[in-house]
């Protein structure tokens, strides 16, 4: 006769009683206290874990137009659109460059204009005041020279 875990067996009388169990969802060995519903998993996170696996399949399960899942390849068309706002500093225009005179520089128009040009370029050289367009100058200069030398006289 069996009441409430304890088997009668003739005259001795045989309890059984949890004392451990291992969690339904890693394996690990708890041991039971005897007081209250044994417990299935050791944490709630496994609880959680074994619930959403099982509400999961259940879901995949069910009919497609009820919610479950397709055999069909997921597809994505995915739009990105990406705005740039910059802003640009225009340089005011150059002013045209003024002779001493008041009139509106020109190149020299004769020799004596460009001897006189190449004089206020070799003081102005000797000051720094060109010294970022030094290298380009002194090439251009030596070219000049150059042509003058091989120039034949008419």
């Amino acid at each position: 006769m069996t009441k409430m875990g304890v088997v009668l067996d003739g005259e001795a009388a045989v309890r059984t009683r949890l004392v451990e169990r291992t969690c339904a969802w890693c394996g690990t060995v708890m041991t039971y206290g005897g007081r209250g519903r044994p417990p299935k998993y050791c944490t709630a996170a496994h609880r959680t874990r074994a619930w959403e696996l099982r509400t999961a399949q259940a879901r995949a399960e069910r009919p497609v137009t009820a919610g479950g899942r397709t055999t069909a390849p997921v597809r994505e068309v995915v739009e990105r659109t990406a705005t740039r706002t910059v802003t640009v500093a225009v340089p005011a225009p150059p002013r045209p460059a003024v002779r001493m005179s008041g009139k509106p520089y020109t190149l020299p128009e004769d020799a004596v204009e460009w001897v006189e040009t190449l004089k206020a370029l070799r003081d102005v050289a000797g000051v720094g005041q060109i010294y970022p367009f030094r290298e380009q100058l002194a090439r251009i200069c030596d070219r000049t020279a150059q042509v003058l030398r091989e120039a034949v006289p008419v």
